[in-house]
């Protein structure tokens, strides 16, 4: 074990692609006895020696990657080497009349770049800035995965009787191979409940593939699920593995199932059927351990019924049907949905908001949500990005949050909610109505305002802020403002 400039390597492997050996001797003198050295004089034979050795950085010199690039692109070079050696960085080697083009070729995916001639000094700092790049990315998406599993299960404390049901049906299906059908409306959480049941499962350390039929041309739709062959169409320059071979072992999420193309379907009710599909212009049987969880908005009966889906496909997938309530239909969630988001919020952003305005809430629980879950999460987003206090106020949303349908009259309690929150509601509404009258009846004066509560300017200036009350409003009028 070697320590590098406060960084543990165990003798990273470096390979060097350049035609001057000579460029390589200052890096080989100071750096061997840090780092394993290799060379090649051409691409082609140092990807042979990738799939023994299997190199953490590569340095390729910029005139070899040009001339590989010559009839694709960057990127499909990079392709090339990242199938070979999955986790390699790539670095380019350039002289500095040329370093516009490498700083072109970073933005094409490559991970740094060296100007000749290569110093020691500057190789290091280069590969420390790699594996401190690739910790913080490692790190980050560690704490989203934890941040992802905690909201997961938090999400399954629901007080819809609706839901319940949803999660026991989940909690049941979840250990087995079956197929699941989940349908509802746009929004209402099927990729959520999808990527659930694959952490419930006994393959949840298995990938986990998503594939949006919806969002594939239907010329495209086979080759992106079963793959296909060098040549099979206009445009295959090369071997492409599917969905499903990428998927083997694990679990498969076909979104908008109802959209796909007839040769497509009667690939898939092979798969489902057999386990045996094949990539479009292949003949080779390729084995299929998947699990299959299909997800649609629309009526899947009725396409079968109007002859736009096959039937045996059909009963395939409606093994298990699980259909999710829109949000309008379990309206008691709200408040712990709210509450959530707002929590994921500050977990990824630098600021630290601590509530949603008793008003929004309540505004929240009138509106019918047509975009369910998905629309109550990027509203939450977007008053987030603006609100410059601890609490997201009425002004950072839509008005039409506000207008449609009218606002309950006070009073109105909704039994759907706890004890804890309703009193938490009607104590915002009640000290937003008083300070609101106080503020009317002194003009917005503070000082005035502030001895008739018996508080502090300071404390008043706190709730005035916590229930977006702006003196100006007041001032001169004689009826309340909200």
């Amino acid at each position: 074990m070697t320590i590098d400039k406060g960084i543990t390597t165990l003798l990273k492997k470096l390979h060097f692609i350049l035609k001057q050996a000579d460029a390589l001797k200052g890096i080989q003198d100071n750096l061997s006895s840090v780092y394993h050295i290799d060379s090649n004089r051409q691409l082609s034979a140092a990807l042979q020696v990738f799939r023994r050795s299997r190199p953490e950085f590569v340095f390729v010199d910029i005139e070899i990657l040009q001339q590989a690039a010559a009839e694709s692109n960057y990127k499909a070079v990079f392709q090339t080497i990242s199938l070979v050696c999955p986790n390699i960085s790539i670095i380019v080697m350039a002289t500095p009349k040329l370093l516009p083009e490498a700083v072109k070729i970073v933005h094409e995916g490559a991970a740094s770049y060296l100007t000749y001639p290569l110093l020691p000094d500057e190789l290091r700092l280069v590969i420390n800035s790699i594996i401190e790049q690739t910790r913080a990315e490692s790190e980050l998406d560690y704490l989203r995965e934890q941040v992802w599993q905690e909201d997961e299960f938090e999400l399954l404390h629901t007080k819809s009787a609706a839901m319940k049901t949803v999660f026991e049906n989940i909690r049941a299906v979840a250990a087995t191979k079956s197929t699941v059908l989940l349908t509802g409306e746009t929004g209402s959480g099927k990729g959520f409940t999808a990527r659930l049941i694959h952490r419930l499962s006994l393959r949840k350390n298995e990938r986990f593939i998503e594939v949006h039929c919806g969002a594939i041309p239907d010329t495209l739709v086979e080759s992106e699920m079963f793959g296909h062959e060098k040549g099979a169409f206009t445009g295959a320059i090369k071997r492409k593995l599917g969905k499903f071979e990428i998927a083997r072992n694990g679990t498969i999420f076909l979104d908008e199932i109802g959209t796909i193309t007839p040769p497509a379907q009667i690939k898939l009710l092979q798969v489902i059927q057999d386990g045996v599909f094949h990539r479009v212009g292949g003949e080779e049987d390729i084995q299929s351990d998947v699990r299959i969880i299909a997800a649609t908005n629309i009526d899947l009966k009725q396409l079968r019924d109007d002859k736009l889906f096959r039937s045996d496909l059909y009963y395939r997938l409606n093994v298990f049907p699980v259909e999710l309530p829109p949000l309008k239909e379990r309206k008691e969630d709200i408040p712990q949905l709210a509450e959530l988001f707002l929590a994921k919020l500050n977990t990824f952003h630098s600021k630290d908001i601590a509530e949603v305005h008793p008003k929004v809430l309540e505004a929240f629980l009138a509106y019918s949500w047509p975009g369910n879950i998905r629309e109550l999460e990027n509203i939450l987003e977007r008053a987030y990005i603006l609100e410059q206090t601890s609490i997201l106020r009425p002004q950072n949303f839509p008005v039409e949050l506000f207008t449609y349908p009218p606002k309950p009259m006070p009073g109105t309690i909704n039994h759907n909610l706890t004890l804890s929150e309703v009193r938490k509601m009607e104590l915002g509404r009640i000290e937003h109505n008083y300070l609101d009258l106080l503020l009317t009846t002194c003009n917005g004066k503070i000082n005035a305002t502030a001895a008739a509560a018996g508080i502090t300017t300071r404390q008043l200036h706190k709730l005035m802020k916590k229930h977006a009350l702006f003196k100006e409003n007041y001032k001169n009028t004689g009826e309340p403002r909200a």
